[in-house]
């Protein structure tokens, strides 16, 4: 929905310096992820006595520098507004914590699109196992042929495909979880239009 990543790898490498004193690149940071940020924070400080504060002010950094970091692309508002316009029922499923979940929503003003969300500390096993997409499927009564699953890393296409969703590796950002995806997508779009035009193409098509 936005470029997030860069404020992620920015707020990690601060409690880093500060817990480990380390200064890491965004490709170490990325291996790490997978739990939310509060697990790999607790996974990978020393000092357990001190995984709280660094926490505390890994939530700190991501909130206080999130509008000077972060806008809300005006093709993702459009794509949003379109597919809302459509009558599509939008999900977000996410390895991030509901806390940082939340603190991007609000400041990007786009709750309202989405029926619900799914966040990393609300599954037993979060991306690549399609936990969060079976419990969204569920829950808005839908087939897996009714579907479209939309990710920027390995994981959530992983995820979609055990599923048996149609992925979408979406591209339209500078930077990506991953450049090169380990099990490849449906299709790898670079451009939220394409997706609008997707969907659109697919409701046409149930129409007829």
């Amino acid at each position: 929905m936005a470029d997030t990543l860069p404020l992620s790898f920015d707020a990690f490498r601060c409690v880093f310096e500060t817990y480990e004193n380390e200064t890491l690149t965004d490709e170490q940071i990325t291996v790490k992820f997978g739990p939310t940020e509060d697990d790999i924070i607790r996974r990978n400080v020393s000092d357990v006595s001190k995984a709280e504060a660094a926490i505390a002010d890994y939530y700190a950094f991501y909130e206080n520098h999130f509008h000077e970091r972060v806008s809300m692309p005006r093709d993702i508002a459009h794509m949003l507004e379109d597919l809302n316009g459509q009558g599509v029922q939008m999900v977000i499923i996410t390895g991030k914590s509901r806390r940082s979940l939340d603190v991007s929503l609000n400041k990007l003003d786009i709750e309202k699109y989405f029926c619900f969300s799914v966040s990393g500390d609300e599954v037993e096993r979060p991306k690549p196992d399609p936990e969060g997409i079976f419990a969204a499927l569920k829950l808005l009564g839908l087939s897996k042929e009714e579907a479209i699953f939309v990710g920027d890393s390995s994981a959530d296409i992983t995820a979609g495909k055990s599923a048996g969703l149609m992925t979408i590796g979406a591209h339209w950002f500078d930077t990506v979880q991953t450049a090169q995806f380990s099990t490849a997508p449906d299709h790898v779009f670079k451009s939220a239009r394409d997706l609008t035009e997707l969907v659109r193409k697919s409701y046409a098509a149930v129409e007829r």
